[in-house]
């Protein structure tokens, strides 16, 4: 599954996530690092609120392949607002409100950056904008790392690594 951009660090270690807010599936405060879901596959999705792409094939990308995989032990879920422009409108409380628009039961985080640059994870994991998707393996390679992802296969991919 290798991403087909110039983006990404895919056949790379990923580096630890660095955002400092994350809500749980409730919307409490929480936490969500890579080190706490060692040996685990990740399936992190990149996102804004005003993005156009996100509501018309990210996020319901990410709710198919996250209801296929719930209950599945080998593999942890978790969405990253990373605000590169409209910090006005990508502010914290919208992923509170896009965790509940399409019912995301799963870690969500606000990686803002700053207004001049880019936020830590498009920086650290070479992202090209939004939406953007990242699968690391249980040895924390990252194996995908790109705008979009075929939902039937990553579910047929990961079914077949996780079972």
């Amino acid at each position: 599954m290798a991403a087909a951009s110039n983006y990404g660090i895919t056949g790379q270690i990923a580096p630890e996530l660095l955002v400092d807010y994350w809500i749980d599936e409730n919307g409490d405060p929480s936490k969500f690092t890579l080190a706490d879901h060692e040996g685990k596959w990740v399936f992190l999705k990149c996102f804004q609120s005003w993005c156009p792409g996100c509501h018309s094939h990210g996020f319901p990308a990410l709710k198919q392949i996250s209801d296929a995989l719930a209950g599945n032990p080998k593999i942890a879920f978790a969405g990253i607002q990373t605000v590169f422009e409209g910090h006005y409108t990508n502010t914290i409380d919208k992923v509170r409100e896009i965790q509940l628009q399409y019912d995301l039961r799963m870690p969500m985080g606000h990686d803002p950056g700053p207004e001049s640059g880019n936020p830590k994870t498009m920086v650290n994991y070479r992202t090209g904008g939004t939406p953007w998707m990242i699968l690391i393996n249980p040895d924390r390679e990252v194996i995908f790392n790109d705008f979009g992802i075929n939902a039937e296969k990553a579910i047929a991919f990961l079914v077949s690594q996780t079972s």
